[in-house]
């Protein structure tokens, strides 16, 4: 190398490349370069200085000596210069600064990879010299790792970009090698250079005056021995030694210990979201079996799983320690930059303590939430009283800014926390054989000496047993999206080519034996936990439910209740809008009904409940007079008089034998539970009325924790141990309908039971035979069984809303809800009840906004205004509607087996529309033929016992409801009420014990009665074989009568109806398509869309006709909508001009047109205009809707400028003419049914297939392929459809076997169809997009190995076209007789002979008595759809093309 002064004049413009060491990263990649503590310290500094031709002018490298400062132990096993070496080699900062600055000087360029961190760290340095960064920051930089980011072209950037490449994915580009990562900053600045060069020489980085090619040359230095080499002879960490600085003696001090309890203080469970597959009861008996007094546990983030570990735990009889790992960040509010904090171990002392936990458990999602649930300090010393505060793992804040930052900040952080929480702060000890731990132990011990801090000995736990280790890294990797065969790191950065994963099995629950063994030499760690946890109180989160208070008028204050917590307010007041609804809903309060009343006051008087009802009842008020739809009532409420009156529900439970005691049971005291229906477009007002009424911070939704089931788990687990995805597919499909933790622990009679006999028990066999052997799905399978049942996310209960008397948070701890306003619970409905939350269920009802939108559509049409709930039940047509099973679109009553059992009952009253309802279901659905046939007398009705009839005549002998149960209950063995219900739930939920125990009563009471004890016992025998099948009659009598609305209005108002169902399946084509299917064989029509006629919904015309709503068009939206409807208003449009003219253009734009035109929006316009039209173009490229459009705005801006004129008056507007419609073929059928389609989702003015009727109508399967929805229902069937291919592929498998499949679709739906093998090659011509094709078919199971799954296997395809000459035998021609007369038979023959064609003909005459066939032996058809087409319209003649067999 040339001397440096030399080179210098040769040489105008430089290049200094450079590298830094430092000694961690920023905390904030955005804070300025003066802010010392954010940016990292420099340990190395290397530089190259280079001409633009690659010769090496000058170069350094300097390990500088720490200054105020200690190299943190992560950044020393990054570049292997540790603060004692740093000293001993290192020169000052200001002589490495100055020796560097001159070389700096001399160059024109700096470069480097991801050069702006080492600007940063160089700009950092001179400021604090209190020198200026100018000097570094004013220098233009190039950074190839933005050069090179399009010649490296990784995909997976953001946004979908490349990624940038590291700098050994760049050296692995340019020279076919990788760059280990050397963490020297010489040799990395060597690498770097090297790269530069040869992108300068490819030409990828150019600047004025660099050369390119050959005249390029990189000039490498001579490198001295690298970092790690140096150092490699030096062990990084020194032995472990105890506080009195000896080596410990594990087994003796193990032994010291033996009398002193453990109990684990940092434990995760499965509520730590995807971090751990411990549950909470796997937890607490691993610590009861281990003999732990109590334990602590500290989830990620949460309090999720606290309610059922403080149950579990004290169910257990071990001391439950609530605790949480939070995420303690610097500003809280702060969403600037992304800081998810120090995870901090919190632990609760006492009931007071958990409270507070809760409560910051709560702020970190309602206010701290981003990216992750967050607190800051401030936060936190707001609450921090009765918590318990640890230094936590390797995470946490004092272990990792020891590990990243320096000695002098750990020891900062340390003295906070134990400033602020005093004798409550301790210092966390874990050992799980990492490097890291004994550095952070040696440093904690050090500190807890130094400042009289006591420490503790844990061992921070994701798994239960070492065992599960593996399948805990499969957890992880399911979190992460990574597969296990990826190389995993712990702590320290890993880059994109490492994914996370604990580094050893040691991170499970330890027995005290082993944690005495590992901890031996501190066993003072021992007495401090031992400590805690008798600090530390036991205490239940279980409480009575907590109402809020209700407001009631000043007439019904009871001075006394402030004085002793009564209710006789709330009391007075609910008797009061009781008796004041009975006057409305009865004509006569008579004796019979004021017992009723009375009875049911006295009941929620002594059970304490009046709070309950008035808060139901005021929101089912606030309701109605909003607008919104309340349904009759659901479950067991309908039972209630009180409901009844108080306007809760709206079903008379006195006029059908509904039972108070079946919903508030009078003996035993429990919360009465209301589920209220809301039309489902009103139920967010009810919510809002509920929030505005008792406050936001009072009412809450409950989360629901999705966890992983059997085959989720198999399909995650197979996929992240990269299990073939067709394995993994059948794997997963031979599992049964069974929890995996089931199926290994049950036994072969109770699997036979839960599945299907012995079909079901084959399939378990299977999967553990699969389980039981070797290879992948062996291992796939057995860490499924681990990690099956771990919270994967969390979500929102559909319909559960929690009202509480005072601030949530003070109750449970909450958390933030997805697209929700509204905070959720972080207890789930499972244990709301039993923390003392009162539970609302506002369920959204489609049908209830069907039944509002139909009497809307008739009012619009007729004037006549409908009242639902005053429907008569005696409606004529609405029985004949059910006896013909006509119940497309009925609520609950329009499956079709439901369809069947309805034209075999020919139902005549409400009553048995009710028994209908709880008869279909699994179990009683085997009485409905005995009901059907009693009914119509051909079966006796008979009773055990006379006394049974009072109850059963209504469902003619049959036990139908649990009502009818605990009515006789009292009156054949004298049954108090609530005994009565105690008994219906025993045998509803099958408990032995009590049934055993209520038995002899049962026959005791009813041989007092004068019943034969004979009797008796079949009764009992019946009743316990068949009351686990018997339904709530109150849900089947209100939820009868919400079908009977339906009914009425499809029997009365047909068109109005269907057109309220169509308006509320508009998101849902397919089911789009059946209804409007279902109005055309009501002979109903439905329209397409129309500017002039269509709402927003589906509505119906003057003449009766449907017409497409605009809001179920694509690309059409409301506000459009709402500017079509408004802006004809005073009279129609005209024209598309017309059109464009008066509709507010920013709603209306070109997409919205251009939509109208393609799904027929203009059709009907007066001034005619064809859908191709619309899209012509005029000579200068112009479309007709662009036209339209330009004309619009103009015609609008003249009228705007006119009135805004001085003058104003219609005068000053420009008349501007129409401009011309291009002149075109309209589009052909097939064309336009596709782009109509594209906007509209369905066929509307036509459908491919209709040429194709004759075809369909005579050799497919009627229903097509809806037929294939149900696959069990068709299993074994052979099913036939015509249909059109609208999608197909052909291609290869791995191992070069071809395959293919496509979609068909029909009138009825659309199907998938895959074909494999031999069946590809046979059918592979006719997998062609758009050609129309007749299939046949069986539903069978899947043939290969461990298939459980039925198909549809295909046997036979035909072009459709092709059908009626491979397929059609004879036409055979059917003639009524009574109809037959000359002009008849001439106009058949005159169609026979001008049909000429191949096809044999029938003719036969019927006669009511005799039909007589004649068939022709020399005519001879061609089936035409001028032949069939005229057979069909000639009165008194039918036709059916005959199959040839073929």
């Amino acid at each position: 190398m040339r001397g440096h002064d030399e080179r210098m004049a040769e040489i105008g413009r430089m290049i200094l490349v450079y590298d830094t060491e430092t000694t961690g990263l920023p905390r904030d990649w955005n804070a300025p370069l003066t802010d010392g503590e954010n940016w990292p310290r420099l340990v190395q500094l290397a530089w190259q200085l280079h001409s633009p031709d690659g010769k090496l002018v000058s170069r350094g490298n300097r390990i500088v000596r720490p200054d105020g400062f200690t190299i943190p132990f992560n950044a020393a096993k990054v570049h292997g210069i540790t603060t004692e070496r740093a000293e001993a080699e290192g020169v000052d900062l200001d002589s490495a600064l100055e020796e560097f600055g001159r070389d700096l000087d001399q160059a024109e360029y700096v470069m480097g990879h991801n050069i702006s961190f080492d600007v940063s760290i160089m700009g950092a340095e001179w400021i604090r010299r209190g020198a200026s960064a100018e000097r570094i920051t004013g220098k233009p930089s190039i950074d190839s790792k933005d050069e090179a980011t399009e010649f490296c072209a990784i995909p997976g950037g953001r946004g979908g970009r490349f990624k940038w490449p590291t700098l050994t994915e760049l050296h692995q580009k340019l020279f076919g090698e990788g760059f280990g990562d050397a963490h020297d900053a010489a040799y990395d600045v060597d690498a770097t250079a090297k790269c530069f060069f040869a992108l300068v020489q490819h030409g990828i980085i150019q600047r004025d005056g660099f050369p390119k090619g050959s005249a390029v040359q990189y000039e490498a230095p001579k490198l001295e021995a690298a970092n790690f080499a140096q150092a490699k002879a030096q062990p990084s960490v020194a032995p472990r030694k105890s506080p009195s600085g000896e080596v410990p003696a594990a087994a003796s001090g193990a032994a010291a210990l033996a009398d002193v309890p453990f109990s684990h203080l940092h434990v995760h469970s499965q509520f730590s979201v995807l971090q751990a597959t411990s549950s909470v009861q796997a937890l607490v008996d691993k610590a009861v079996e281990a003999g732990m007094p109590a334990m602590g546990l500290t989830d990620s983030g949460n309090m999720m799983g606290a309610f059922h570990f403080v149950r579990a735990a004290n169910k257990a009889g071990i001391k439950p320690i609530v605790g949480a790992e939070l995420n303690v960040c610097r500003d809280h509010a702060d969403r600037s930059k992304k800081d998810d904090g120090y995870p901090i171990v919190l632990l609760a002392k006492n009931r007071e303590g958990y409270h507070r936990l809760a409560k910051l458990s709560s702020l970190a999602y309602t206010d701290g939430f981003y990216y992750v649930p967050r607190i800051d300090r401030e936060q936190l010393l707001a609450y921090k009283e009765d918590l318990v505060v640890t230094t936590g793992g390797l995470f946490s804040e004092v272990p990792s800014l020891l590990l990243n930052v320096g000695d002098r900040q750990a020891e900062e952080a340390f003295l906070w926390w134990k400033a602020e929480f005093g004798e409550n702060f301790y210092a966390e000890l874990n050992r799980h054989g990492l490097e890291e731990e004994k550095v952070v132990n040696d440093f904690l011990l050090e500190m807890c000496e130094k400042h009289d801090v006591r420490y503790i000995a844990a061992n921070n736990s994701y798994y239960t047993t070492r065992k599960e280790a593996d399948a805990h890294d499969i957890l992880l990797c399911v979190k992460d999206a990574a597969n296990v065969s990826q190389p995993k790191r712990y702590v320290g950065k890993r880059g994109r080519e490492f994914r996370f994963g604990l580094p050893n099995e040691e991170f499970y629950l330890k027995s005290p034996q082993e944690m005495k063994q590992l901890f031996a030499d501190v066993p003072e760690a021992f007495h401090t936990v031992r400590d805690i946890v008798d600090g530390c109180e036991g205490y239940a989160l279980e409480r009575d439910v907590l109402l809020p208070a209700f407001d009631i008028p000043q007439e019904f204050v009871d001075p006394k209740d402030a004085e002793d917590g009564g209710k006789r307010g709330e009391n007075a007041y609910l008797k009061h809008l009781t008796y004041k609804g009975a006057e409305v809903r009865y004509d006569e309060i008579t004796e019979d009904v004021r017992q009723r009343l009375d009875f049911e006051l006295e009941t929620i008087e002594r059970t304490g409940y009046p709070g309950y009802f008035l808060i139901v009842q005021d929101f089912t008020t606030a309701a109605r007079e909003m607008g919104v739809s309340v349904g009759p009532g659901r479950g067991s409420a309908a039972g209630s008089a009180v409901a009844y009156c108080t306007g809760i529900t709206n079903v008379d439970p006195i006029a059908y034998d509904l039972l108070f005691e079946r919903f508030l049971n009078p003996d035993r005291v429990s919360l009465p539970d209301i589920d209220i229906d809301f039309d489902d477009e009103g139920r967010g007002k009810v919510i809002d009325y509920v929030i505005n009424k008792y406050g936001a911070n009072q009412v809450a939704q409950i989360i629901t924790y999705g966890t992983m089931a059997a085959k989720s788990s198999i399909r995650d687990t197979a996929r992240v141990m990269e299990l073939p995805l067709g394995d993994a597919d059948r794997l997963s499909k031979q599992m049964p309908d069974i929890s995996l933790s089931k199926l290994f622990k049950l036994d072969d009679k109770s699997l036979k039971d839960k599945l299907r006999g012995q079909e079901g028990l084959d399939q378990v066999n299977a999967i553990k035979a699969i389980h039981d052997g070797h290879g992948l799905e062996s291992e796939v399978l057995k860490k499924a069984r681990v990690i099956e049942g771990s919270v994967r996310n969390t979500g929102i209960h559909a319909c559960g809303v929690i009202i509480t008397p005072d601030d949530i948070t003070k109750f449970v701890p909450v958390a933030t809800a997805k697209d929700s306003d509204m905070v959720c619970t972080q207890f789930d409905n499972s244990v709301a009840e039993d923390a003392g939350l009162l539970k609302m269920d506002f369920l959204g009802l489609k049908t209830l906004t069907i039944i509002k939108d139909a009497v809307r559509n008739v009012k619009l049409r007729s004037g006549v205004e409908l009242d639902p709930e005053a429907f008569p039940l005696d409606d004529e047509a609405t029985y004949e509607l059910f006896q013909r099973g006509d119940t497309v679109g009925i609520f609950q009553y329009e499956s079709v087996g439901m369809q069947r059992y309805l034209k075999d009952l020919k139902p005549t009253e409400f009553a048995d529309l009710i028994a209908m309802n709880a008869l279909y279901r699994p179990g009683p659905l085997e009485y409905i033929p005995a009901f059907v046939r009693r009914k119509h007398g051909q079966e006796p009705v008979k009773y055990d016992l006379d006394a049974c009839e009072e109850y059963l005549a209504e469902t003619y002998g049959i036990t139908v409801y649990q009502e009818q149960v605990m009515l006789l209950s009292q009156k054949l063995a004298g049954f108090t009420k609530g005994e009565a219900d105690t008994l219906r739930k025993a045998m509803g939920k099958k408990k032995a014990d009590l049934i055993a125990k209520m038995k002899p009563k049962f026959l005791e009471g009813g041989g007092e009665r004068g019943h034969d004890t004979t009797v008796l016992e079949k009764i009992w025998k019946d009743w316990e074989a068949f009351a686990s099948y018997a339904f709530n009659k109150s849900h089947s009598t209100c939820y009868a009568w919400v079908a009977y609305q339906t009914a009425y209005l499809k029997a009365n108002h047909p068109a109005e109806f269907m057109a309220a169902v169509l308006s509320n399946n508009m998101s849902d084509i397919k089911k789009v398509t059946f209804f409007m299917e279902e109005c055309r064989r009501m002979g109903t029509a439905v329209l397409g869309p129309d500017v002039n006629e269509s709402q927003f919904k589906f509505a119906v015309n003057a003449e009766g006709a449907i017409r497409f709503g605009l809001g179920a068009m694509s690309g059409v939206g409301e506000g459009a909508v709402a500017s079509i409807v408004e802006c004809r208003e005073e009279e129609p449009y005209n024209s598309i001009f017309d059109f464009a003219v008066k509709v507010n253009l920013k709603d209306c734009n070109k997409r919205v047109f251009e939509a109208l035109a393609r799904g027929g929006g203009f059709d009907d316009l007066p001034q005619a205009i064809f859908r191709s039209q619309c899209f012509a173009e005029d000579t200068k490229g112009r479309t007709t809707i662009e036209l339209a459009i330009r004309y619009g705005q103009a015609t609008q801006e003249s009228e705007n400028s006119s009135q805004a004129s001085l003058f104003g008056g219609d005068s000053g507007a420009m008349e501007i003419p129409e401009p011309p419609v291009p002149v075109c073929d309209e589009w052909d059928p097939f064309d336009k049914l596709a782009r109509e389609k594209e906007v509209v989702g369905v066929y509307l003015s036509g459908h491919p297939l209709d040429e194709f009727k004759v075809q369909l109508d005579q050799f497919c399967t009627p229903g097509g392929l809806s037929n294939l929805e149900d696959m069990v229902a068709a299993r074994g069937r052979t099913i036939s459809f015509g249909g059109m291919v609208t999608e197909a592929e052909h291609k290869m498998a791995k191992n070069g076997r071809p395959w293919g499949g496509m979609t068909v679709e029909d009138y009825h739906g659309s199907q998938r169809m895959t074909f494999w093998r031999d069946d590809y090659i046979k059918f592979r011509e006719f997998m062609v997009s758009g050609w129309f094709l007749y299939i046949k078919g069986k539903v069978q199971m899947k043939q290969f190995r461990g298939a459980d799954e039925l198909e549809f296997k295909v046997t036979r395809i035909e072009l459709l076209s092709d059908v009626l000459e491979k397929m059609a035998g004879r036409l055979r021609v059917q003639v009524n007789l009574a109809k037959l007369d000359d002009g008849l038979v001439e106009q058949v023959c005159a169609l026979i002979e001008s049909n000429q064609g191949g096809v044999g003909v029938t003719v036969e005459l019927h006669h009511p008595e005799a039909v007589l066939e004649m068939p022709s032996r020399r005519k001879r058809v061609a089936l035409s759809s001028e032949l069939l087409d005229g057979l069909e319209a000639l009165d008194g003649v039918e036709y059916k093309v005959l199959s040839s067999g073929g």
